[in-house]
């Protein structure tokens, strides 16, 4: 397997989907978004295909050759731009995720609330790795190379995670937290973190 990041292409959309999608099978926002796990199976594939091609178009698609690890970074400029909800972007998001499209923008719109303000920063909208090669270091290989393209701007990273586990990681990454916060009531819980110098 090659380990070398590269920024990726279209060529490499099926093999990044699916990376994606089995990275986020078990998320507790998709999770909470998608309560079903067959339903949930079913759906993340174009769920992320669609947030692949967002990327591809408008900002930054860095991993490995063969997509094990793929990550998707957003510039300054495009973090907290959001394209029109049209009525044919409603019939989209409603084929794609049905009945669970009210949660979907209510989980988009409370992750937009709690980044934090401006665009002199670089945002890691998703990081993956497909199960089958985890624990390889995988991640974090991908993970900085786009912390080594925000530092070329002299800018830091701000992501965000549902899963505990993960925050850990991220910390040995160099990120400290920024603010804990939940969707809902019952929604998931997320930390929101930045590598910036405090």
């Amino acid at each position: 397997m090659d380990r070398t990041i590269i920024r990726l292409g279209a060529e490499h959309r099926e093999r990044a989907v699916a990376t994606l999608a089995a990275a986020f099978q078990n998320d507790p926002a998709m999770c909470w978004m998608l309560p079903d796990t067959a339903n949930r199976a079913r759906r993340l594939p174009r769920l992320m295909g669609w947030i692949f091609d967002d990327h591809l178009a408008n900002a930054t698609v860095l991993g490995t050759p063969g997509a094990e690890a793929v990550t998707l970074w957003r510039p300054p400029g495009l973090i907290h731009v959001h394209a029109p909800l049209t009525p044919g972007a409603i019939v989209n998001f409603v084929s794609i995720l049905g009945t669970a499209v009210l949660r979907g923008e209510k989980l988009d719109r409370t992750i937009g609330k709690h980044l934090p303000k401006g665009e002199n920063w670089f945002y890691l909208r998703m990081a993956g790795v497909h199960p089958d090669y985890q624990g390889q270091g995988l991640g974090g290989l991908a993970i900085r190379a786009g912390h080594a393209m925000a530092a070329e701007r002299g800018l830091p990273a701000v992501l965000e995670t549902a899963t505990e586990s993960n925050v850990g990681l991220y910390m040995r990454l160099g990120y400290t937290l920024l603010s804990e916060w939940d969707v809902s009531a019952r929604g998931p819980h997320f930390w929101t973190m930045t590598n910036a110098n405090p």
